[in-house]
C-alpha cells in the first residue's frame, strides 16, 4: 500500500488579500475554492491550483489567521517547490518575478534540478523547479562545497526525470502566465526535524516511502537532506527531510506551513486507517472535508502530516467553470451560511 506522491499543502496568511492578489495575478493560479477553515469558521481557508480544475497534486491553500510572522526553526515545514515545464519556463519566470518586484538570485540548482528559489510578501519559502529535469544520484550526487553556489546553463538538465509524473495539465486560461509557462502542481516538500531516526520509521515502515538519495542543503550546507519517494517517483512524489539539530524548533505564524497532505486513492482510505491503528500512530480518526476525506497524525519530531482521497474533488458541488468565484461550504455549515459569510473579509 503506497501513497501517490503530494496532494496539497497548507500554510497561514494574516494579509489574505495580499494573498489572494499575490497567488493569482503574480504566480498565475486559479482560485479554485474559496471556502472557511471547517475548525475555525472566521477564518478563510483558499484553494489555489495550477491546473485549472484544481486536481489532487495541484492544490497549495491558505488559513486566513491573523498572526505574528512565523519565527523560523526546525520541526516544521521549510520549503514548497512548484513544478513548471522545462528551463525555457523557468527563465520566463526569472523574468516576470523580477517585473513583479519579487527578489531571487535567478535560476540554481536544487538536488540537480533547475530551481527558481523566492519568497511571497508574508515570507513563505517557494521555488518554482523543472519537472523535466531528473535529480543528481549516484556518483555524481555531491552537492557543491559549502558555501559555493552552481548556477545551471542552458544545457544542463536536459535529460527526463525518471519516474516523472504524465503531465496532463489543463491551463487556467484567464492566468497572466502563458499556459506553456503555468505551474503544473506541487513539486518536492522540504521539512526540517532535529532528529532524522525518529521519524525515518514513519516514513518507511508505516507510509510506505523509500529513501533514495541524499544531498547537502544548498541554503545550508552543514546539514544533509534525504530523499524519500512515493508511488511511481517523480518531483511530484518526494519528500526532503533535512536533519538540522541545531536550530531551534520553530514559532508558528504567518508565512509558515501548517502542513502537507500525501495522496491516497479513495478505496484505500479505510485501509489507512487500520494501518494507522496497527502501528499505533495517534492521529485525527476519519475527518470528511466534503471534497476529500482526511486523516491527520504528527510524525515523531512534530510536522503535522494528512493523508488526503482524491475525491470526491472541488467539483461536486460547483459548476468547474465558475469554480472559486462564490464562498462554498460544506452542507454541515450551510445552516450557518448568513453569519459566516457575514464576518469574512471582501477579497476582491
Amino acid at each position: 500500500m503506497q501513497l501517490l506522491g503530494i496532494h496539497h499543502l497548507t500554510a497561514v496568511s494574516s494579509r489574505i488579500r495580499d494573498n489572494y492578489r499575490f497567488y493569482t495575478q503574480t504566480l498565475g493560479l486559479r482560485l479554485v475554492k474559496r471556502s472557511v477553515n471547517q475548525d475555525d469558521v472566521s477564518a478563510y481557508h483558499l484553494f489555489y491550483s495550477g491546473d485549472r480544475r484544481g486536481i489532487p497534486g495541484n492544490d497549495l491553500t491558505f488559513f486566513d489567521w491573523d498572526l505574528p510572522r512565523e519565527r523560523r526553526g526546525t520541526r516544521s515545514i521549510t520549503r514548497t517547490f512548484l513544478r513548471v515545464n522545462g528551463r525555457e519556463a523557468l527563465d520566463w519566470w526569472a523574468d516576470w518575478l523580477k517585473e513583479k518586484g519579487v527578489t531571487h538570485g535567478g535560476v540554481t540548482e536544487w538536488n540537480g534540478r533547475p530551481a527558481l528559489v523566492f519568497e511571497d510578501p508574508e515570507g513563505q519559502r517557494l521555488a518554482l523547479i523543472d519537472q523535466t529535469a531528473g535529480p543528481v544520484t549516484g556518483a555524481g550526487s555531491e552537492p557543491p562545497p559549502p558555501g559555493e553556489t552552481r548556477l545551471c546553463s542552458d544545457e544542463t538538465h536536459t535529460r527526463e526525470a525518471t519516474g516523472a509524473q504524465a503531465d496532463d495539465h489543463q491551463p487556467w486560461e484567464r492566468s497572466p502566465v502563458p499556459a506553456a509557462y503555468q505551474i503544473r502542481g506541487q513539486g518536492p516538500i522540504l521539512i526540517s526535524v532535529p532528529v532524522l531516526r525518529r521519524t525515518d520509521p514513519l516514513l518507511t515502515q508505516v507510509l510506505g516511502m523509500r529513501q533514495v538519495r541524499q544531498y547537502r542543503h544548498p541554503e545550508s550546507p552543514s546539514h544533509t537532506v534525504y530523499v524519500y519517494e512515493m508511488g511511481d517517483s517523480g518531483a511530484h512524489a518526494e519528500l526532503h527531510v533535512a536533519e538540522q539539530p541545531d536550530l531551534p524548533p520553530v514559532e508558528p505564524g504567518a508565512g509558515g506551513v501548517h502542513h502537507v497532505a500525501f495522496r491516497t486513492p479513495d478505496h484505500l482510505y479505510d485501509e489507512w486507517i487500520e494501518r494507522l491503528t496497527t502501528f499505533r500512530v495517534r492521529n485525527s480518526g476519519p475527518v470528511d472535508r466534503y471534497w476529500f476525506r482526511s486523516l491527520y497524525l504528527r510524525e515523531p519530531n512534530g510536522v503535522l502530516f494528512e493523508i488526503a482521497t482524491d475525491g470526491p474533488g472541488f467539483a461536486v458541488d460547483e459548476d468547474p467553470d465558475t469554480l472559486g468565484e462564490k464562498v462554498v461550504l460544506p452542507p454541515f455549515l450551510e445552516p450557518h451560511r448568513e453569519k459566516i459569510v457575514a464576518n469574512l473579509k471582501p477579497l476582491d
